[in-house]
């Protein structure tokens, strides 16, 4: 009886190690499965996103207005300045522009010696686009209203889907209020950047989660939904949610960076700021005085472009692709410059006078607004007389 115990004893013993052993294989298969997905995932990226919206069905064809634009831009630079008097300009600074203070202030400087009424939005631009789409709605209402002039937008990076939002939103309160939207290297459709990032699923995911939201929640007083809302996934929603009325003109401007080494190895990029005014002696101004100011983005941008297009395959700013930032139904400009995503909101400081500036160019795009407002009006006055 004792041997029959010790036998069944053994049997036992050996099958509850037989099982234990089989639930740890089964446990670390699984372990191994689900840390080969994410690899696949992570190395997948955002291969079948990119230039989704230009594959969506029901989406309006673009127009090459690349053309038109280098025509407008050089008569700009030989003298010929045609933007009217009889619009508000408001520029919409992007992501992280809070942390930057000379977002856009040589453009508005430039509009402003030629009499124009010209604005940066003063809004928060780490929070989230419909937050920022209410913040413009105000402010484009406010402008309007003291002014008696509709207001064109141009928007870059987040500043043009911020200002794309409040139009699809508030589409009922701004239609008679916007006279048209340039979109500036805007990632409508989304981009990689984001969401490569933030993508669930891949590895490290909630690592590097935990990381973005310290930078952008703890270090800037920002939301974390400000990057969240530029990935493909939350783009995809809110555009099939949102639409943009058919009635407002739209450019879409993109472009590509320079990934020469000689970009890749420039440590900075050396800006400019122009003082109001400055103490200068007893009763005494210095006005207009300039300082540099580096910007170390110029080689960031040119890697990230690199890393783009040897992963993709895509061409890109270094944070937007040419494709995500096509809008269905707008003119698209696509210039022949090589110039990286912070190139349009900051004036060099040895400006080689041979090539157009970014205000030139700012000038150009909502130059051309201005035309494509005017011949959709003459074309609805067609329309309703016949």
């Amino acid at each position: 009886m004792l041997s029959i115990s010790c036998l069944r004893f053994a049997c036992r013993l050996a099958l509850a190690s037989c099982r234990c052993y089989f639930g740890y294989l089964r446990r670390a298969q699984s372990e191994v499965q689900s840390f080969l997905s994410r690899v696949c995932k992570t190395l997948h990226g955002s291969s079948d996103e990119i230039g989704w919206l230009q594959c969506a069905p029901g989406m309006a064809p673009v127009e090459d207005g690349s053309a038109r634009f280098v025509e407008l831009l050089n008569s700009i630079r030989n003298g010929q300045h045609k933007l009217p008097n009889f619009f508000v300009y408001l520029l919409i600074p992007g992501l992280f522009s809070n942390h930057s203070p000379l977002y856009f202030v040589s453009t508005k400087k430039f509009f402003s010696k030629m009499g124009l009424a010209c604005y940066i939005a003063k809004i928060h631009s780490e929070a989230s686009v419909e937050q920022n789409a209410w913040e413009l709605k105000q402010y484009i209402e406010e402008l309007y209203w003291g002014s008696g002039k509709r207001v064109m937008l141009l928007g870059h990076s987040k500043g043009g889907v911020d200002a794309a939002a409040a139009l699809s939103i508030y589409s009922h309160e701004l239609k008679d209020k916007v006279g048209g939207l340039a979109l500036v290297q805007s990632p409508y459709g989304g981009t990689p950047m984001a969401s490569d990032i933030l993508r669930e699923g891949q590895v490290a995911d909630k690592e590097t989660r935990k990381i973005m939201e310290f930078l952008i929640c703890k270090l800037i007083k920002g939301d974390i939904r400000s990057l969240e809302d530029l990935t493909y996934e939350k783009r995809k929603e809110f555009i099939r949610n949102h639409k943009l009325p058919d009635n407002i003109p739209l450019i879409s401007f993109h472009s590509e960076a320079n990934t020469a080494p000689g970009v890749i190895t420039t440590m900075s990029h050396i800006a400019h700021a122009e003082l109001p005014w400055l103490p200068y002696a007893e009763n005494a101004v210095l006005a207009g005085c300039k300082f540099p100011v580096i910007v170390p983005i110029s080689a960031a941008m040119a890697l990230c472009a690199f890393h783009l297009q040897l992963r993709y395959g895509e061409k890109s700013d270094g944070l937007v692709t040419c494709r995500d930032a096509e809008v269905p139904g707008s003119v698209v400009v696509k210039p022949d410059w090589k110039l990286d995503h912070s190139w349009m909101v900051y004036s060099p400081w040895k400006r080689d006078h041979s090539e157009p500036d970014a205000s030139e160019m700012c000038e150009a795009l909502l130059t051309m607004l201005v035309e494509l407002g005017i011949h959709s009006h003459k074309s609805k006055q067609s329309a309703n007389s016949v």
